[in-house]
């Protein structure tokens, strides 16, 4: 048994202690990864929902162009031309409307990856009442200081730097005397020689000893061993300071990418208001004639690029917000 050993055995328990800590950090890091790519795929659904709303809406639109503007032709008051060009529109909206439905079955299968769900499993995401837009946000520097003092990442640097220094101390333990104790029991038991009782009484050892090593002629090793584990010791603090560097920068990125969102997302709002007006006027002078196809073909391309830019900054702006508040310690809720 050992008695004494430069308490190598007890600063080994603490460093497991240690390194348990460590996993279970890991694990969570690993958490926060998963649930930022579940957010962004589930907004990637909620995006080819609104999509295919609009493309629907807009096959319709098309399709209902093209009855008005085919009763017209059948009684000779426009062109052949006219009416191909609305049909063309209605097959390309059409078109448009398959690949967004596509588009949704393709991010529905990625976020059943990611939740890991069995294959033959159908399931729908529901959708939330409202998306709030947001004006502002906190300051970058208070949400960095959060995440550098709650973050897995950067706890888990940390307790690296203390795991390691254990190993220096291990790695001390050799410089140190080591103290065991040892004890033996025996009877030396000879049949036919006397009653057990008797052999018992009389053969019965008993032997208690300690044994006290003193390194002489390892110190040169034990020293080889304390310089390795100190070098060891600088390089976590170097991953730690990495690991701050990093994510500060990462924080950083992500209250830019808001910031970046968000005037994407007013500008958005603007040209879609706009165009949506100027699609709509021409489609009201389309149904009473004083419009030609070819103007409001071209008022549609404007509408529904801008609407596709809106659709898009919206959720943007609802994704690049999520993350970022997800660094300050808010959990993602939608």
């Amino acid at each position: 048994v050992t008695l004494y050993n430069g308490n190598y055995i007890n600063n080994t328990i603490l460093q497991k202690n240690l390194a348990v800590q460590s996993a279970n950090l890991s694990i969570l890091q690993q958490e926060n990864d998963i649930t930022l790519q579940i957010t962004q795929a589930y907004l990637t659904i909620l995006l080819d929902k609104e999509n295919i709303i609009f493309d629907t809406d807009q096959f319709n639109t098309s399709k209902a162009q093209v009855d008005l503007e085919q009763k017209r032709y059948n009684v000779g008051s426009v062109a052949r031309s006219a009416l191909i060009q609305l049909q063309a529109q209605q097959a390309t909206d059409q078109y448009t409307l398959v690949n967004a439905r596509n588009a949704e079955r393709g991010d529905k299968l990625t976020l059943k990856e990611l939740l890991v769900l069995p294959s033959d499993l159908d399931f729908d995401i529901m959708r939330p009442d409202t998306i709030v837009h947001s004006d502002s946000v906190t300051a970058f520097h208070e949400t960095e200081q959060i995440a550098l003092n709650t973050r897995p990442e950067v706890k888990n640097g940390e307790l690296g730097v203390k795991i390691a220094q254990y190993d220096v101390d291990k790695a001390r333990a050799g410089y140190k005397p080591t103290l065991t104790a040892g004890a033996s029991l025996n009877s030396n038991y000879v049949s036919g020689n006397g009653s057990f009782p008797t052999q018992l009484n009389n053969n019965f050892n008993q032997q208690v000893g300690l044994t006290l090593s003193v390194p002489l002629f390892t110190k040169r090793v034990v020293k080889t061993q304390v310089e390795e584990a100190k070098i060891q010791v600088d390089q976590a603090q170097l991953d730690l300071k990495y690991t701050k560097i990093t994510l500060s920068q990462t924080v950083e990125r992500a209250f830019i990418n808001f910031q970046n969102a968000k005037g994407q997302y007013d500008a958005a709002l603007e040209q879609y208001k706009y165009n949506k007006e100027r699609y709509r006027i021409a489609s009201e002078q389309l149904k009473v004639g004083v419009a030609n196809p070819v103007d409001l073909l071209l008022q549609k391309t404007l509408f529904v690029q801008a609407q596709q830019a809106f659709i898009q900054a919206k959720y943007n702006e609802l994704l690049t917000l999520k993350i970022y508040d997800f660094y300050r310690g808010i959990p993602i809720k939608l």
